[in-house]
Formats: C-alpha cells, structure tokens, sequence
C-alpha cells in the first residue's frame, strides 16, 4: 500500500539533526551563547515597498467593490508580467505565459517531477541540496551524480558517458556557493539537448550573482529553451522564506515524448494547486517596481557583507572556502583530521557556532561546512570574534 520509495528515504532531515543536537547543547549548557549561521533563513525584514502593497491588497480583500476569489492557478497576470520584466532587464526573453507563480522553489522542485516516469534516471550534483534526492527516491528513481571537488571548484561538468534525463544544476549552488561560467552552462545545455534530457534550474539565489560575466539564468544560453525549466523563489530574492512565493519558467519549445512540457505544467497545476494569496502576490508585484528591486538590493548587498566579514575571518584562521562573493554560503573546508559532523560538535561546544556539516548534503561533501550570511550583523560579527579565538 506504501509507496516504496518513502520507506527508503533517510529518516531525519538534516536541519532537523542539526536542531536536535543544538537543543542538546542549549539543555546541557544554559548559560552558554550560540550565533546560527547554519539554516539559510533570512532576518532583513521585507522591503517597504512590499509590506505596503500587501497592505494595500488586505484592504481591497476587504471591501465588496475590490474583493477578489479565485485566482489564475497560473498566478495573476500582473505578476506574471512583472517577472517577464525583470528577465527582459537581465536581456533573457521569456513570454508571461511561461511564468507560473508557486509558494517557493522547494515546491515546484519537488511537484514538477509528476510531470516525468518513474523510471527516469535523475543526475544529480554532489554534494546537493537535499530535497533533489530525497524527492527522487521517493518516486523510486534510478539517482546518478556528477562529482563536485575542491579541484573543480565544485562546478562540474558533464560527463559525456552517462545518460540521464533529468538534470539538477543549482546556480549560485547551494551549499557549496559556487556559480557556473556561461563557458560550462553552454556545456550542460548542448549535453541536455544531445541526451533529451530536461535540466531543472535553481536559480533560488540568482539575485546574489554581482559580477556581470556571470550567468544569472540558463535561459539566456543558446539552446537552453528546447531543454531547460528555471525555478527561483523569492525568499532569499526580497526576503519571502516566511510569505511564500516563487515562480518557475517552462518555455514553450521544451517538449518531450511529442508533448508540451508548458502544457502539461500547466494542466498539473491546475488539477493539484489553487494557486498563491492575491495579498502575495501583490507584495510580490512590488519587489519588482524600481523601490522594491532597491531595498531587495540592499538587504541583499548587506547579506554579502555579511560573507565578507566572515570570509575575512576564515581567512585568518587559517581556512579555505568557496563561495561568498556571489552567494551568501561559504563552503568551507574542515580542519585537517576533522569529519564535517566531527568539526559540527567542535565548533558548537568550543566556539558556540553553528554551521551545516557538509556531510549532509552528500558524500562529496565530507570534510566540508557550510555557513550562511543570513545572520544579523551583530551575530557576524560576534561569529567572527569567537572564530579567532
């Protein structure tokens, strides 16, 4: 009666480990201090421009002449259109029909596989984010990775031996904060159009990426469109991890098996989903108006400043990492001798930091940590201070 793959897959969530051991810590040692810079949680409040859209959007809730039911699975077209916009200014065309507005990337990561069989074979980066392979195993999928390194700067490329048909690549990555050159993106797509595979984009934190040689989206690469679906969410964007909105581009020349794959989004999604609060939207609206796309930057220059910080102080102390620069991870290598829930323990009881073991996220991971700049300035700082120590 159950489906197989859910007995298979790991019984705790990685975050979940983590906040048992930190609660372990805190019962044990009251009086001790502990700076978070393990989840990816978010703590600049959302924009201005965002708060008072949504207010806006509860009043007009509130009167008989405004008040709004249903909404377009798809998500309104105001909104819709305002995301076409923002790709329009990065020079990427996608069409509003091809934006369909979610609660968040995890979300569509996860449904957006009902549209391919169970017996696809998924390749997967590693280390990953965890959600790309525990959703798979649930299914029962045939799971391959591709290898992150130190030596490759944890952006892999495609090895021209192995099949797959879907494809996980996550750019800035997480955990690792690497970001892939247009140069290896060009590679992933010509590799997913000679395959037939289909490349699912998380492009959760491509409003971190600074430096303009940088690719941002796939779908500004050449082929991209027959091969490519880009999800990103706004929670790390403007700060929605607690609002809940994002949304997920399928072009219109992406088809497999003779079918439409935009078809069929769209036809799952308005079977299985009713779509995101008109309030939402509306604040989502606004992150892209002139003020609001100001106030995301600036939260998001302050997140960076924040790795900055830090990466200063891992320097210092001696340690390598990746990323920081155009993520708010930085993917750091453990001390020589440590195993990365070895150097997880250490920290917290010696220095009272908390970070991620970069065990969890895959084998490739071991002998790796990951921390996040989502911190206030204040616990930066204080991070950085006990880190030196």
């Amino acid at each position: 009666m159950i489906r197989t793959g859910f007995q298979n897959i790991q019984e705790s969530y990685l975050f979940s480990e983590i906040g048992a051991r930190v609660r372990a810590f805190q019962a044990a040692h009251p009086e001790r201090e502990i700076v978070r810079m393990g989840i990816g949680d978010v703590t600049r409040p959302l924009p201005k421009a965002v708060t008072a859209a949504m207010e806006k959007a509860s009043r007009e809730m509130g009167d008989a002449a405004t008040f709004r039911g249903y909404g377009d699975e798809q998500g309104y077209a105001f909104l819709r259109e305002a995301v076409a916009g923002y790709y329009a200014d990065k020079g990427v065309r996608v069409d509003p029909d091809e934006i369909f507005i979610s609660d968040g990337a995890k979300s569509d990561l996860g449904n957006v596989l009902d549209l391919f069989s169970d017996d696809c074979t998924v390749l997967i980066p590693n280390p990953t984010y965890p959600v790309y392979v525990d959703t798979n195993v649930m299914a029962g999928r045939k799971i391959l990775f591709y290898e992150g390194s130190g030596e490759n700067g944890f952006t892999p490329l495609p090895d021209e031996s192995v099949h797959a048909d879907i494809i996980y690549i996550c750019s800035p990555n997480n955990p690792t904060g690497a970001v892939y050159t247009r140069e290896a993106l060009e590679r992933w797509v010509a590799y997913a159009n000679r395959e037939g595979a289909v490349i699912l984009f998380d492009a959760a934190y491509e409003a971190f990426v600074r430096d303009p040689a940088l690719p941002s989206s796939i779908l500004g690469i050449p082929g991209a469109r027959t091969c490519a679906i880009e999800v990103c969410s706004l929670s790390k964007t403007a700060g929605f991890t607690g609002t809940r909105c994002g949304y997920t581009v399928v072009p219109q020349e992406l088809t497999r098996d003779g079918c439409s794959l935009r078809r069929l989004w769209l036809r799952r999604q308005t079977t299985k989903f009713n779509g995101v609060s008109y309030i939402v939207q509306r604040g989502a609206e606004a992150v892209f108006t002139p003020e609001g796309l100001r106030e995301s930057r600036e939260n998001i220059a302050y997140y960076l400043e924040n790795a900055a910080i830090f990466g200063a102080a891992l320097k210092k102390a001696g340690f390598s990492f990746v990323g920081g620069e155009n993520s708010p991870y930085l993917w750091t290598k453990c001390p020589e001798g440590y195993k990365s829930w070895e150097f997880f323990d250490w920290l917290l009881s010696e220095r009272g930091i908390v970070g991620t073991p970069g065990a969890g996220f895959g084998t490739a991971g071991e002998g790796w940590f990951r921390f996040t700049a989502f911190a206030d300035r204040k616990s930066i700082l204080r991070a950085a201070e006990l880190l030196g120590k």
